[in-house]
């Protein structure tokens, strides 16, 4: 169970949730939600040190909110150098904001039994983007050489799901064919 917010991660929840209840498709809410998260990004005072702490072995999660109707989830990720995802893709609309340091996305398309890689986003620091299923294969991974944290939001109940992760991939990956027009 998450332990009680800060102050300043209270507004952040009041901010998601107003942007959740407006309605509308997932990628307006997803879309509404990342700019929420955005205003909020650069607060030093959003997480406590406990909400900081890394795993030595793989990315940590901290479950930071989950509103009571299930509506939607704010959990924190702390990387340390080197850790990543596996190949996978998501339950619900997806809005990720990085926190401290930098994240790299690298998206993929599932052709047949296999993955082509897509593209590779660097997202820095008090920067937010959003995924929505379908279509929203994707590896997360630090490859910096310090510490990141993101903080996610999700349009389900990760207290009860654990994860957001709806399927993982472990399929081989193909390189992207090469524009042979130039």
């Amino acid at each position: 169970m998450p332990r009680l917010l800060s102050p300043t991660a209270a507004l952040l929840v009041g901010d998601i949730r107003a942007a959740v209840t407006a309605g509308g498709d997932d990628t307006a809410v997803a879309a509404r939600v990342a700019r929420a998260l955005t205003g909020h990004l650069t607060d030093q005072d959003l997480l406590d040190p406990a909400h900081r702490e890394p795993d030595p072995d793989h990315y940590r999660q901290h479950l930071l909110h989950v509103e009571p109707d299930g509506s939607f989830s704010v959990v924190a990720l702390v990387w340390l150098p080197g850790q990543e995802t596996c190949i996978h893709d998501h339950v619900s609309w997806c809005v990720v904001g990085t926190y401290v340091g930098e994240e790299e996305e690298t998206t993929y398309r599932l052709v047949g039994d296999r993955l082509i890689p897509l593209q590779v986003n660097r997202t820095p620091q008090g920067v937010a983007s959003y995924l929505v299923p379908p279509g929203d294969i994707h590896k997360v991974c630090n490859h910096s050489d310090s510490v990141a944290i993101s903080i996610h939001v999700y349009g389900a109940d990760i207290g009860v799901l654990g994860t957001s992760i709806r399927r993982r991939y472990d399929l081989p990956v193909v390189p992207r064919p090469r524009d042979e027009s130039h």
